[in-house]
C-alpha cells in the first residue's frame, strides 16, 4: 500500500492573488503525485489546508486537488476552520464536532483524528477525542493501524516550533498508544520539515511542506530579544510517501523540482542491477 502526503498548505496567505506563491508550490507536488508510477493509493493533506480559514481559500483547494486521480483525505490544523471546510467539503466525515473518522479497505487501517484548538497554534486533544480514539482502536485490537494528525506529539529541537512534552493533551494521546501494539506509525504535518522520530512504541514521522520550510535552527530562543535568525525558507516544496509492505511503514520524503541526474539504469549500469539483485534469496515459484 502507498500513502502519498501532502501537509501545511496555507493557501490564501497572499488573498485574492490569482498567482499565489503557495498555489504555485501546491501544483507542482499535486502534479508529480497525480502522474508518478506507482500511483499511490491515496493522498493525506494533513492540516493547515489554507491560512486564513475563509472560504474562497478552501474553495481554491477543492479546485487544487481536483487533479488527484486518487481519494483525498483531509486533517485539520491550526490555521484551518472547521465550520467552513465543513460548507466546502460537506462529504468530509466529522463526529462529535472533529473531523475525526476510519479509512478502511485497504491492507492498513488509517485514523485520522483532529488536533486543532481554534484559537491556539500548538495541539489540542481532550477526553471526547480520547475516548473516540480508544474506540476506534479497540474495534481492530490486530489490524495493522496508523494515526494521522495535523500536531506533532512531540518535541522536535526547534524552540519556536517545539511541542512542549509537558502539554496535557500529549499525555492524553500518549494514554490511547500505550500498550497497543498494532500501531505501525503516527504521521503528521505542523513543523514545515521532515522529521522522525521514536515515542509510545511507534514510529512519529512529519512530512515537509508543500508551502515553504521552516528554517533548521536548534538554538534556544527568546521571546524578548529578536536576534534576525532565518525562521521561513523557501526551500522546494516537500511531500511524502509512506508505503506499507504488509509488515513495517516505510516513509520516504520528496521534493517537487527538477532533481539533477547522474546515473540512470542504461547497458553501462546492467551489471550491477544483476548482480545487487541476485544476492537477494530467490522465492520459490
Amino acid at each position: 500500500m502507498l500513502i502519498a502526503q501532502v501537509t501545511d498548505i496555507h493557501l490564501g496567505f497572499e488573498p485574492d492573488s490569482p498567482g499565489e506563491f503557495n498555489r504555485q508550490r501546491l501544483d507542482r507536488v499535486l502534479d508529480h503525485l497525480a502522474t508518478m508510477e506507482p500511483r499511490p493509493d491515496l493522498l493525506l493533506a494533513t492540516g493547515d489546508l489554507i491560512d486564513r480559514g475563509d472560504r474562497p481559500s478552501y474553495e481554491r483547494l477543492r479546485e487544487a486537488f481536483s487533479v488527484i486521480p486518487f481519494p483525498v483525505y483531509y486533517a485539520m490544523g491550526n490555521h484551518d476552520e472547521r465550520g467552513t471546510f465543513a460548507d466546502v467539503f460537506p462529504e468530509a466525515t466529522f463526529d462529535g464536532g472533529f473531523l475525526q473518522y476510519v479509512i478502511e479497505g485497504g491492507p492498513l487501517r488509517i485514523i485520522v483524528i483532529d488536533t486543532l484548538e481554534e484559537g491556539r497554534h500548538g495541539g489540542a486533544f481532550c477526553e471526547a477525542r480520547a475516548n473516540w480514539l480508544n474506540a476506534r482502536l479497540d474495534e481492530a485490537v490486530d489490524a495493522p493501524t496508523l494515526l494521522v494528525q495535523h500536531h506533532p506529539p512531540v518535541e522536535v529541537g526547534i524552540p519556536w516550533m517545539n511541542t512542549d512534552p509537558a502539554e496535557p493533551w500529549v499525555e492524553r494521546l500518549g494514554q490511547c498508544l500505550r500498550n497497543r501494539s498494532n500501531v505501525v506509525g503516527v504521521v503528521c504535518g505542523h513543523i514545515h520539515r521532515a522529521i522522525t522520530t521514536a515515542w509510545e512504541g511507534t514510529v512519529v514521522a512529519t512530512c515537509p511542506s508543500t508551502a515553504p520550510q521552516v528554517a533548521l535552527d536548534l538554538r534556544a530562543i527568546d521571546p524578548d530579544v529578536p536576534d534576525h535568525r532565518h525562521l521561513i525558507v523557501a526551500d522546494a516544496p516537500g511531500f511524502a510517501l509512506h508505503w506499507f509492505n504488509g509488515r513495517e511503514l516505510i516513509t520516504h520524503w520528496d521534493t517537487a523540482e527538477d532533481h539533477q541526474v547522474l546515473a540512470r539504469y542504461d547497458a553501462n549500469l546492467q551489471g550491477m542491477i544483476q548482480h545487487m539483485l541476485a544476492e537477494r534469496p530467490q522465492t520459490q515459484a
